[in-house]
């Protein structure tokens, strides 16, 4: 089993930064892809990003690509998700997420088996 526990979340304006860190514990690291996945009151979870076991591929949906970036970090059993040009709709609460098996598909919830607590976004317009 892994534990994660992630970090960095807080209030930004609209079009800033914001740095967020996952800390994964309790398993070898390279043993898992990483994820972040994220929740805005009354929505479902959205996907957010993924990174593979290795840290060559990478995965974005769209409200994303090009502003969000994903990396590990293994020697520092680390995940990031670097996050440019936020926007108010990009408000939520962010949670990494892992998993040993390569599955169906990075966006599908139910495929990843370890979450983290959360961490919360807030981006003001």
């Amino acid at each position: 089993q892994v534990q994660l526990v992630e970090s960095g979340g807080g209030l930004v304006q609209a079009g800033g930064s914001l740095r967020l860190a996952c800390v994964a514990s309790g398993d070898t690291f390279t043993n898992y892809a990483l994820g972040w996945f994220r929740q805005a009151p009354g929505k479902a979870r959205e996907f957010v990003s993924a990174i593979s076991w290795t840290g060559d591929s990478t995965y974005y949906p769209n409200s994303v690509s090009g502003r969000f970036t994903i990396s590990r970090e293994n020697a520092k059993n680390t995940v990031y998700l670097q996050m440019n040009r936020l926007k108010p709709e990009d408000t939520a609460v962010y949670y990494c997420v892992a998993r040993g098996f390569i599955g169906t598909g990075w966006d599908l919830e139910y495929e990843w088996r370890y979450w983290g607590q959360g961490t919360q976004v807030t981006v003001s317009s």
